[in-house]
């Protein structure tokens, strides 16, 4: 079995990914420094889930952003500006007496100790997303429902709610996860690896790095996790340059999704790209990777197709871009591993005219 989430009957019409999580406006330094230095910013978007609907609908496929936001201009933003993508906004609410959340950033690397993230989300529209105003059933039909652990921890409605998505049903799509462990969200920091660990449990599909594995769990290593987490039927360990390992293949103990045949190990080397912004990749590796799931690829290549949308994203100064056209990357992706091996991606390569390096 493929491990690719089945059709439903409106498949022509119907969203094939749901991405429902919070999304806010961007304030992006106009330089490098601390905060305190950077004399203005940029506005642009972000949200892990949102990032995930616009690169999805950028590459062709149908994608619906589920949220709330504020009643404000923030709000018409961010509406207008994921719906430029392509993405179905129609789920999305308007929260008359909450706004709508912004963050500033520093251009650092988010693993770096120099990194600044000054976030004014508290009592943000999106935070009172909970299963009464964001029931189950209204969510539009798709084989797809991709979540993070951003949400939960947003407030306990808002992991109420992904306790309710993430609930074994009749019918149930096939649930992603991407644990996205930001401690600072917490207000109980002791709280999340638990709370993490269980919605991941609950979940078919899940993404996580080595490094966020250690940090909240305290394993280390490909395996460790897969042995702390060996219900999902399909584990993408994101390794960073090492690439990526997957682990497929461990039973239906969902009932929901088909599943591959058990005991599935396939390691990916990663790209060799020059970094223009270190943001970004997480979400759009997600996105590729979830694209050719949807077109029923094989492992190597869904895990290789995440490489190469993350390698766009890091090769533009912002969170977003265009991917490489479809028949671009399905060429690269089918290379050799000797090729592939070669490939070294810089600004520009999505082009149609741009010529890839090898080294």
């Amino acid at each position: 079995m493929s491990g690719t989430p089945a059709r439903t009957a409106d498949a022509a019409t119907a969203a094939e990914v749901v991405c429902l999580g919070e999304s806010m406006v961007t304030f992006l330094p106009s330089q490098p420094g601390r905060l305190a230095d950077v004399p203005s910013f940029g506005r642009g978007i972000g949200g892990a889930e949102s990032n995930v609907a616009c690169a999805l609908a950028a590459a062709g496929h149908r994608a619906a952003w589920v949220s709330r936001v504020g009643a404000d201009g923030f709000g018409d933003h961010l509406v207008e500006a994921i719906a430029g993508y392509g993405v179905d906004t129609s789920g999305v609410r308007r929260d008359p007496s909450r706004p709508t959340g912004i963050y500033f950033r520093t251009a650092t690397d988010r693993a770096t100790d120099v990194h600044e993230v000054a976030y004014y989300r508290a009592g943000s529209a999106a935070s009172a997303m909970s299963p009464d105003n964001i029931p189950y059933a209204t969510l539009p039909a798709t084989r797809v429902l991709h979540l993070s652990g951003i949400t939960a921890a947003l407030s306990a409605d808002c992991l109420a709610l992904l306790h309710d998505l993430t609930a074994p049903r009749p019918g149930r799509p096939l649930i992603s996860f991407d644990v996205n462990h930001r401690p600072g969200l917490w207000r109980d920091a002791d709280a999340s690896p638990e709370v993490l660990l269980d919605l991941a449990r609950r979940s078919d599909l899940v993404f996580v790095g080595e490094d966020e594995a250690e940090e909240a769990w305290g394993v280390t290593g490909a395996a460790a996790i897969r042995a702390a987490l060996p219900e999902p039927a399909t584990l993408v360990v994101k390794r960073g340059a090492e690439g990526a390992t997957v682990f497929s293949g461990i039973g239906d103990t969902q009932g929901t999704a088909d599943i591959p045949d058990a005991g599935d190990i396939t390691t990916v080397p990663a790209l060799r790209v020059d970094v223009v912004a270190p943001v970004g990749a997480g979400d759009a590796f997600a996105a590729g990777f979830l694209s050719a799931t949807l077109r029923d690829l094989p492992v190597r290549d869904r895990v290789r197709h995440g490489h190469l949308m993350a390698a766009a994203v890091l090769t533009v100064p912002g969170d977003l871009t265009a991917p490489p056209a479809r028949a671009h990357a399905d060429s690269l992706a089918a290379l050799d591993d000797e090729a592939w091996g070669r490939l070294r991606l810089g600004p520009g390569w999505t082009g149609d005219d741009q010529e890839v390096r090898t080294t």
